[in-house]
């Protein structure tokens, strides 16, 4: 489970426009980053336009899972992960990011923007390392996983108890 890449695009205009984007592309060898880096620049373009204000979609192309969420202030969050990685943690996490980035930044600076470059979020950063982990950053994943591992533990009681 893996986050690739958070974006914040302007998808109120065509093509849309990346306003800050976080990328992890450590997984990659040198010479193909650059390339894997424009992949996900230009579909999340692809993806932002078509997503509509108030809306969420999983987009799966290749080996990646898109996933969007479109605001009605004109912005949409886009998380390139791998399939294996939960939709719901994406969803929250996407939730969450934008809420902070439009706090930050209120839709008429948003509107004023030609090209991307005038708005840092240095917090996408932090978000995509602490989010790696599913299970550690999710509340809900991490009781999910600790009841797993209860449950387990209680059926080998049980069934030693029974053995006896």
């Amino acid at each position: 489970m893996k986050i690739l890449y958070i974006g914040i695009l302007k998808n109120t205009s065509k093509p849309a426009l990346e306003l800050c984007a976080e990328r992890d592309l450590s997984s990659y060898s040198r010479f193909t980053r650059t390339s894997v880096g424009e992949f996900m620049s230009l579909f999340s373009k692809t993806v932002a336009e078509r997503t509509k204000a108030s809306q969420r979609q999983d987009i799966e192309e290749q080996s990646y899972t898109f996933h969007a969420y479109g605001r009605t202030e004109g912005v949409a969050g886009i998380i390139i992960s791998d399939h294996e990685y939960p939709a719901l943690v994406a969803h929250q996490l996407l939730s969450k990011i934008l809420d902070e980035f439009l706090a930050r930044y209120p839709a008429k600076t948003i509107e004023a923007t030609r090209d991307g470059g005038g708005l840092v979020f240095p917090e996408l950063k932090g978000y995509i390392e602490k989010y790696q982990d599913p299970a550690a950053a999710d509340s809900i994943m991490r009781i999910q996983k600790e009841l797993d591992e209860t449950k387990i533990v209680l059926h080998k009681t049980i069934e030693s108890v029974l053995e006896r």
